[in-house]
């Protein structure tokens, strides 16, 4: 690794310059079977990557078939005969706009609520001390071991008659939105990143009298962009999926999301299964183009919060 400093620029404008070497440099590869570890690790990793690819070639390559093609023993690798009207034929037969539109809202508010409660939260225990505040901590962090499951029943009576507003939220986006607005995950993601932030600079914005929302909103998060993208991508991604909680708390067919809606549309008889797998297909690609929109974001803030994997 070569480090050069430029004569002008100061500290700033250092430039790092680094030669690209393979995996195994020339010393590893003459020792006694270096060249075998290599090749089988290659190979096991070709595996687990053909092993995630395949479910979705299967699936986009399926929604391009016709109903009979799709029951056909033994099943064919590549349609015979590709049916690019199935994409747009579920669209509009399906209604899908409808639920597409369902799953944006569902996403964008669940989101909203989570960054809002999740930084809040994290910039307050870290920053602001609270009394308890690692015994709140803590009792946070203890529903991760706690399988979903376990409070399911719970949560479900919650949503059905809130405690002291006695409203119920079935059949309202609100019974989806609220049990997602408080998430540990990203509460403990976000205070991670909070602690690294040097205390130098809260305790000048307190003497210059800045309050505890100024200097969350002026220093915290502009700081914490990175960790936010990762924190956004997990709950985007996770509220875009999510099938059994909004299975539950919406009968409404005309508020159900796309996991949802395919879901009892599948069970329809008169529905070709293509047109099905088409939908899922369609359902599959959002999340797809965020992450390799959002990817060098995603790996940056991972790099900053000290995550492995």
């Amino acid at each position: 690794m070569a480090f050069r400093l430029p004569r002008r620029g100061g500290l700033q404008s250092r430039r790092f310059e680094t030669k690209e070497r393979s995996l195994l440099s020339p010393l590893e590869s003459r020792k006694p079977g270096a060249r075998f570890r290599y090749w089988a690790m290659f190979v096991v990793l070709m595996l687990l990557t053909l092993s995630t690819i395949f479910p979705l070639y299967w699936m986009f390559s399926g929604a391009l078939k016709t109903t009979t093609e799709m029951f056909r023993m033994p099943p064919t690798i590549m349609p015979q005969d590709p049916q690019w009207s199935n994409y747009p034929l579920a669209w509009s037969r399906l209604r899908y706009d409808l639920y597409f539109r369902n799953t944006i809202g569902l996403t964008l508010g669940a989101w909203v609520l989570q960054i809002l409660v999740s930084a809040t939260a994290a910039f307050s225990l870290s920053k602001l001390k609270p009394a308890f505040g690692n015994i709140i901590l803590f009792l946070f962090l203890s529903t991760l071991m706690v399988p979903p499951a376990a409070y399911l029943i719970p949560q479900y009576l919650t949503v059905v008659n809130v405690p002291l507003l006695n409203v119920r939220l079935i059949d309202t986006w609100w019974a989806v939105w609220l049990p997602g607005a408080v998430s540990a995950f990203s509460i403990f993601i976000l205070k991670s990143f909070f602690d690294e932030v040097p205390v130098d600079l809260t305790d000048a914005a307190y003497i210059d009298g800045a309050s505890a929302w100024h200097m969350f909103t002026r220093i915290a998060l502009p700081l914490s962009k990175p960790v936010l993208a990762v924190v956004s991508i997990f709950s985007v991604i996770g509220s875009w999926k999510d099938f059994f909680w909004p299975f539950l708390v919406l009968t409404n067919t005309d508020l159900q999301p796309i996991m949802v809606a395919l879901y009892r549309l599948s069970n329809r008889a008169e529905e070709p299964l293509n047109l099905i797998v088409a939908a899922l297909a369609i359902a599959s690609i959002p999340p797809l183009i965020l992450f390799v929109i959002f990817q060098r974001q995603i790996i940056r803030g991972i790099t900053f919060t000290g995550l492995k994997g």
